[in-house]
């Protein structure tokens, strides 16, 4: 199987927070975010990312998972799903965790694989990722 990396700086397009009351700071956010990719495969290079995420927080720490799709400049779309952790520390958000590939459409129909993930949320509205795995085309 072929590796791949890769980075991207994205903003949120849209975002919900819900306040729950059964333990102190507990939220639970619904986001979505874009943004370009940058990759040294010319396959991801130039692709545009859009995730959408679910996040279950108690002070700033907790699971996320969520689904994304990749739209390559020939508009083709890569897509697959996401889970990891959201941790707070000292008034830095990082997050980490696993991604695997759910299909695709053109070059990319029947597109198998995964890797990890790692980055911060830099603001309210931005977060950068890095992410690296391995594909196999059908």
């Amino acid at each position: 199987m072929p590796q791949v990396s890769g980075s991207f700086s994205a903003k949120t397009n849209s975002q919900s927070m819900v306040t729950l009351h059964d333990v102190p700071d507990h939220e639970m956010s619904l986001i979505e975010v874009a943004g370009p990719q940058s990759s040294s495969d010319p396959l991801w290079a130039g692709a545009t990312v859009s995730y959408w995420a679910v996040a279950d927080l108690v002070a700033g720490n907790g699971p996320q998972t969520g689904y994304f799709i990749n739209r390559h400049a020939n508009g083709d779309i890569d897509r697959g799903t996401f889970e990891g952790r959201i941790a707070s520390a000292a008034g830095i958000v990082t997050m980490e965790g696993r991604w695997k590939y759910a299909g695709g459409t053109g070059a990319f129909a029947g597109i198998t694989g995964g890797g990890t993930y790692q980055g911060r949320i830099t603001s309210p509205t931005e977060v950068q990722t890095s992410w690296e795995g391995s594909y196999q085309l059908a």
